[in-house]
């Protein structure tokens, strides 16, 4: 069995990874000259199952239209021009009812934890070379209304069986040493203790080289021009050197992954498939300790922000925010400006900000913030997109899903709610505005 991957991001290679284990030949196909250059690059570094929630939330179109008004921030909004962006917010909108949020997060609590799982298996086989910590993060909070949202939330980790601690403000130290001097300025926290963080680009990089002794055939600095059918099946990607664009070559497979993230709905549009997956910016600021009892031991996610401060061994790397905006790729200052008050305010003295890399990446999000993993009508063509902030969290687990369904196995969780199909109507039939999901039973 032929496999071509697109996207050699941390969801193309570990879907690489998975298929390759089991002797598929497997290509991997992307733009850059390496794995895991665009979003993966500077992410924020969490690999938080116990994080994984829904953007669309009770609350939010109110927090929204607040947010609007702030220079910090967390969500922006500017027009990009397309009818695209309107529909996919309005979509947005209709996933923020309790109902909504509850069926979405309980989908990706499954497939986050069970993507953990697979993470500690992949590690025995591929080591920690990739700065990782197995410390747990902690998300504080400001105020008393998001430590009464936390215990809500709290509900739901404890029906799921998600390890978990709500801590008062005087305990934070405990988990944090460097929090103490903020006591009197924070309400509370809550601890998942089960939760990793790391380099996402160093583990894509050393992932593929695992790939690569297994037989994984990458094809870099290609843009993918076309996918041509055949008997209703995707059977050749038509392919351009991004070097020298006068040479193209075509390449033969069995079955297709679409793991282009933001980019994916462009390539699928060929063939007639709507992807509700729209391009969410984030930006990142990655910071050389100068002060080690300064700085956090593992993660802490700012709940007033949607900021996350996240540990290297000799790094900091300051993560979040969101901007609705296109694939508008332009370094905002004031973005940085929020990232460094984030840091200046937990962690005062732990880096210099003024040395720091200030990165952008595009986050491909789906309405609900569910990722898409599974086939289409189309039947060699298969999904593995749409994983928002939490593409690293949900990687290995997506990966080995896809890879079971691919090779006719049966999976190892549950799959409902993760596909395409999700978007249907009652008759079957992809609805012509697909991102519009169902209402929950």
């Amino acid at each position: 069995m032929k496999v071509a991957i697109m996207g050699a991001g941390v969801i193309g290679v570990t879907t690489a990874y998975y298929l390759a284990r089991e002797g598929v030949q497997v290509t991997v196909i992307d733009r850059q000259d390496g794995p895991g250059l665009e979003t993966s690059f500077a992410n924020a570094g969490q690999l938080s199952p116990g994080y994984a929630t829904p953007w669309a939330a009770p609350g939010i179109p109110l927090k929204a239209l607040k947010w609007l008004l702030q220079r910090h921030a967390p969500l922006s909004i500017r027009p990009d021009g397309s009818l695209f962006q309107l529909q996919w917010l309005w979509s947005m909108w209709r996933n923020c009812s309790p109902a909504r949020y509850a069926v979405n997060k309980e989908r990706m609590l499954r497939l986050a934890s069970f993507s953990r799982e697979c993470l500690i298996d992949l590690r025995r086989d591929i080591g920690n070379h990739y700065e990782g910590r197995q410390a747990g993060t902690l998300q504080v909070f400001r105020t008393h209304a998001q430590l009464q949202a936390a215990r809500r939330d709290v509900e739901i980790l404890d029906r799921l069986g998600i390890e978990h601690q709500l801590l008062p403000p005087e305990a934070l130290h405990s988990i944090e040493p460097a929090l103490a001097v903020h006591a009197n300025a924070l309400t509370g926290g809550l601890r998942l203790p089960l939760d990793e963080t790391g380099d996402c680009q160093m583990f894509v990089r050393d992932l593929a080289a695992r790939c690569k002794s297994l037989g994984v055939r990458f094809l870099f600095g290609r843009e993918i021009l076309s996918l041509e059918r055949e008997a209703q099946r995707v059977r050749h990607l038509r392919l351009r050197s991004v070097a020298t664009p006068s040479i193209e070559e075509r390449i033969e497979s069995d079955h297709v992954v679409m793991a282009l993230g933001s980019y994916s709905r462009g390539l699928a549009s060929q063939l007639g498939l709507s992807l509700p997956v729209y391009p969410l910016k984030g930006y990142s600021l990655t910071v050389p300790i100068s002060n080690k009892s300064a700085a956090p031991q593992s993660t802490v996610m700012d709940e007033t922000y949607k900021v996350a401060v996240t540990r290297f061994d000799q790094r900091i790397r300051v993560g979040g925010m969101a901007e609705v905006a296109g694939y508008d790729l332009r370094l905002n200052a004031s973005r940085r400006a929020t990232l460094e008050k984030v840091l200046h305010e937990l962690f005062p003295g732990a880096g210099s900000a003024g040395e720091a890399l200030f990165w952008t990446g595009l986050r491909p999000m789906t309405p609900d913030s569910t990722p898409i993993v599974g086939g289409t009508d189309i039947p060699n063509l298969w999904l593995n997109t749409g994983h928002g902030t939490l593409g690293w969290t949900m990687a290995c687990g997506s990966a080995r899903l896809l890879s079971e369904m691919i090779r006719g196995k049966k999976t190892s969780i549950r799959t409902e709610g993760l596909s395409l199909s999700r978007y249907r109507d009652s008759n079957g039939a992809i609805r012509p505005r697909p991102w519009q999901a169902a209402p929950a039973h």
